[in-house]
């Protein structure tokens, strides 16, 4: 085939089309480089999915420990919790500590 024939073609005449031209070099522009890209934006979703998984962690959270204060309201339930976590005692009183020993010996 020559050149001519070439360009008589219906695809090879749309293709070569100026305005055919400015709209591909347009659509490309915009996925691949600008600033607002299809590349871009797919980062920013998987970083506010991060967040909203992390967000739903944190106000569940948040309930659990409104439920703990709430259980703590309560003098025995108060006493209890600072014995166990904070390891406090009364007056006169004597704490033992007891560590189980998690290493199997051979």
């Amino acid at each position: 085939m020559t050149l001519k024939q070439l360009k008589n073609k219906p695809l090879v005449k749309f293709i070569t089309n100026r305005y055919v031209i400015i709209i591909a070099f347009f659509i490309v522009w915009m996925f691949f480089f600008d600033e607002n890209s299809y590349l871009n934006h797919r980062e920013f979703n998987k970083e506010i999915d991060k967040l909203e998984s992390e967000k739903e962690y944190f106000n569940s959270e948040i309930n659990s420990d409104k439920e703990l204060i709430k259980k703590l309201d309560e003098k025995e339930e108060l006493e209890k919790f600072a014995r166990e976590e904070y390891k406090m005692k009364k007056e006169n009183e004597e704490i033992y500590l007891i560590e189980y020993d998690t290493v199997s010996k051979k």
